[in-house]
């Protein structure tokens, strides 16, 4: 399965569900908290993101939380 990262903050409400659904599905993954990280928001505005969550899956970054958005990360981890 692909390496997965996700980007927070401890206020966001999306993010949380972003977790709950990782955690539901028994997908693993690495919480990076961006205001705790110069570098990791650095890293997410020089790839053109302005807020969170955004969810790395290998390569593939993507933005929000939605029903779109999980089921881009169903296909993006081969569920």
């Amino acid at each position: 399965m692909a390496n997965v990262k996700i980007y927070t903050t401890l206020t966001c409400p999306f993010c949380k569900k972003a977790k709950d659904f990782f955690k539901s599905s028994n997908i693993a993954f690495e919480e990076i908290d961006v205001s705790k990280s110069k570098d990791a928001m650095e890293f997410l505005a020089e790839k053109g993101f302005m807020g969170v969550p955004v969810i790395a899956i290998g390569e593939e970054y993507i933005q929000g939380f939605d029903e779109k958005v999980k089921q881009r990360i169903k296909e993006a981890l081969g569920l």
